[in-house]
């Protein structure tokens, strides 16, 4: 999982598996819930997550149930959907094309720049790519769950 330095608890380094005890107390407890409150306005959110074991757990599925109404379910959700996926279809080929645009001369300075291009993502290109799932819930149902990228804007 990759998050912004600013949402990041002090207590969970970069690179690292997150066990799902981690995962509900750091950051949906500690991070995300405080963010919510301060940000979201209430009915304009949607909490979607992939199948990675710390977001499939029961306890976390529980946990967002409680804490996030209309939370997607991994079972409403497909575990292969990258069409539908703002980080699949816009944010890890937008960190692609930035970080690559350039040679690093080691791994470090590889993690570095990966690291400063996602810390300055800028919140709008965010937020419209959020907006955009709407419109791509809506051709992919056109398209019956078919590919339908070829006929999305």
């Amino acid at each position: 999982m990759m998050l912004p330095n600013s949402l990041i608890s002090g207590d969970i380094g970069y690179a690292v598996k997150i066990n799902t005890e981690d995962y509900q107390e750091k950051i949906l407890r500690d991070v995300l819930l405080p963010w919510v409150a301060e940000n979201a306005v209430s009915g304009e959110r949607v909490l979607q997550q992939d199948w990675a074991p710390a977001h499939s757990a029961r306890s976390t599925l529980a946990f967002c149930q409680s804490h996030f109404p209309g939370h997607w379910t991994k079972d409403f959700w497909p575990a292969n959907s990258p069409d539908l996926n703002p980080m699949d279809f816009a944010v890890w080929g937008y960190l692609q094309q930035k970080v690559f645009s350039k040679s690093h001369q080691s791994l470090n300075a590889l993690k570095a720049s990966l690291q400063n291009v996602w810390d300055d993502i800028d919140v709008t290109f965010l937020r419209l790519t959020v907006i955009s799932v709407e419109k791509r819930l809506k051709a992919c149902t056109a398209a019956k769950g078919a590919h339908f990228e070829h006929l999305h804007e």
